[in-house]
């Protein structure tokens, strides 16, 4: 059996994830799709038209095996996973959770690597989608992936000096 962490960073964990993430919503948010699998219209999401979903849906193959060929290349694993997912977010070839799915698949890529999960708390949203229109309208994911380094460090400094307070000595008068 593999293990949970061993999978190939495939289509068939692409899907199985989306799936997951919205096997009981998706018939409210669009009924007649099914959970897990590719979109037959093209996507929108706030002011953003994505194009042609065709076209789109057919880049995940080659998205996902570059995606693992960084890894083994040994690039740096918040790197992978940020460009990794702008480039996801970019294709949304799912109608409903694209970007649920596309930052627990970072997350897988960050944990198979030993790092910590990257969370985007509700403060940094906007930054956060500000990050990912960047890619669009700059043809650039650098604020993405200083977004996911500066998420990570915040979130360690967090972790840390949380750490610090539980460690400090008891004092007993």
């Amino acid at each position: 059996m593999v293990g949970r962490l061993e999978y190939p960073f495939d289509e068939a964990l692409l899907k199985e994830v989306n799936r997951l993430v919205t096997e009981h919503t998706l018939a409210y948010r669009a009924p007649g799709s099914i959970a897990g699998e590719y979109t037959t219209e093209d996507m929108a999401a706030g002011d953003t038209m994505f194009g042609d979903h065709e076209s789109l849906i057919a880049r995940v193959p080659s998205l996902m095996a570059s995606t693992e060929r960084a890894v083994g290349d040994g690039q740096h694993p918040l790197i992978v996973a940020a460009k990794w997912h702008g480039y996801y977010e970019y294709l949304h070839p799912f109608r409903d959770g694209n970007g649920r799915t596309g930052r627990l698949l970072s997350n897988f890529l960050l944990l198979r690597a030993g790092h910590p999960l990257l969370i985007i708390e509700l403060k940094d949203r906007s930054e956060y989608i500000s990050a990912l229109k960047q890619i669009r309208t700059e043809g650039s994911d650098e604020y993405l992936v200083a977004f996911f380094f500066k998420s990570a460090i915040e979130r360690m400094e967090s972790e840390l000096a949380q750490k610090r307070k539980n460690s400090l000595p008891i004092v007993f008068f």
